[in-house]
């Protein structure tokens, strides 16, 4: 890993969670991910189970998790699973953890081969009433490929079928939205990551630079700050390219005149950090441009105003459209025969900002969590409305991230330059 060791007790405190969560005479088991292939013989980079790294703090595949708090031999009531080190793989695919690396990680001391862990795990499933099993419950996701935690499901019910199977996600979808202060420090490093590379692209970017040029400096300055990589892959979208939200080709010239929008944020420790900024490529705002800007960070200050604990999203995000209404009229945008002939179930605002304004923050960039109920004290959202105009060929979108508080939130990039007039004083001095 390029990251500095964590914490262990992120991951003690967050299994003391889950456990506190779990049913009395209950044992939970969780499984790393597969390793995907590509082509021909390659493999997709490994990336780990997010529920189980939220757990153990471990990224080495062909891993496993086994909590069985009621185990009458207390050092089996945790249960590192990893693979045997094997000297030959070791010579093509590098070291593997020995058993003080990996309880030095996760805090967990109970270290078992996977080669054992069969004949161990019998015995203690006969034991219990219930087996805790998870799968990936992410509502942006689609379940149609049978990765592993569903194989393992399917195969465990078959071996035990009169035991009572619980979800883990269930859980995990309330614990992992709550962060804790430790996990909060972790997201301040990718915060802090993402910002140093930010005001680098100020005195990089002018007129004629490539977009993938910009995209290049983004991933040079993460990895010179021991960051993991990206978050997710970076949109760096010039001209009327901002308008489409998931722009990734990056393969374009900014131009003199043009804005430019940049979603981008670091991975540090498995956690995210999601910033976006949009600024002139020429170093100057023009008018216009600056009144759709500041338009846009009116709405940004507005939802960062009403996001506390105790609403919901959905009631957010409808007043969050009640305000974008009122400005999108002032600048221009709607007219009053628009908003009185809109429809209640795609509102006339929409055209102008089409998507959410905000999304759990955390180990996933879409991080789990509720949309119905209450927002709580401990979770992270990022805040990020957008104005996207196809007949002004523009888009601007500001991006934030924020830790909800009993007293309010705490926005975790109030020192990222934000403001039109600080853009362009840091935009003028390189």
């Amino acid at each position: 890993m390029k990251y500095l060791p964590l914490n262990p007790e992120i991951f003690i405190q967050n299994r003391k969670r889950f456990i506190d969560k779990m049913e009395p005479n209950a044992i939970a088991i969780f499984n790393s991910n597969d390793e995907l292939p590509t082509n021909g013989d390659g493999l997709h980079k490994f990336k780990q189970n997010s529920d189980l790294y939220w757990l153990t703090g471990i990224e080495q595949e062909d891993s496993m998790l086994i909590l069985y708090p009621g185990n009458g031999e207390a050092k089996y009531r945790e249960v590192l699973v990893l693979v045997r080190p094997n000297e030959l793989k070791e010579k093509w695919d590098g070291h593997r953890l020995r058993v003080d690396e990996a309880r030095a990680i996760s805090g967990i001391d109970t270290i078992v081969w996977l080669d054992s862990i069969d004949g161990m795990l019998q015995p203690w499933i006969h034991q219990v009433n219930t087996i805790y099993l998870n799968t990936n419950e992410n509502d942006r996701k689609s379940n149609w490929i049978k990765v592993r935690d569903y194989r393992y499901a399917a195969d465990l019910q078959e071996r035990y079928p009169l035991h009572q199977y619980r979800r883990s996600a269930k859980i995990l979808k309330e614990l992992r939205a709550i962060k804790t202060a430790l996990e909060i420090e972790v997201m301040q490093k990718a915060i802090d990551i993402t910002e140093n590379t930010f005001r680098r692209l100020l005195g990089f970017i002018k007129p004629g630079v490539m977009e993938y040029e910009i995209e290049a400096e983004i991933f040079h300055s993460f990895l010179s700050q021991r960051a993991t990589g990206e978050a997710y892959g970076s949109i760096i979208a010039s001209g009327d390219r901002a308008r489409v939200l998931h722009y990734v080709d990056n393969s374009r010239e900014c131009k003199d005149g043009e804005l430019i929008l940049m979603d981008f944020g670091a991975e540090y420790g498995r956690y995210c950090a999601d910033l976006t900024r949009t600024i002139p490529v020429n170093g100057k705002f023009g008018r216009r441009q600056k009144t759709i800007y500041n338009a846009c960070l009116h709405l940004h200050r507005y939802a960062a105003g009403i996001l506390k604990p105790g609403i919901s999203i959905l009631d957010y995000t409808e007043k969050v459209g009640d305000e974008a209404t009122v400005i999108f009229q002032k600048i221009g945008l709607l007219k009053k025969s628009d908003i009185k002939n809109e429809d209640p179930e795609n509102r006339a605002y929409r055209k102008y900002l089409y998507h959410g304004i905000s999304h759990h923050l955390g180990i996933d960039v879409h991080d789990v969590g509720t949309r119905n109920e209450p927002i709580k004290a401990g979770m992270v959202f990022t805040i990020e409305p957008g104005i996207y105009i196809e007949e002004e060929q523009m888009g601007v979108r500001i991006e934030n991230n924020f830790w909800i508080t009993r007293n309010g939130n705490k926005d975790l990039m109030k020192n990222i330059p934000i403001e039109v007039e600080e853009i362009e004083a840091l935009m003028k001095r390189k």
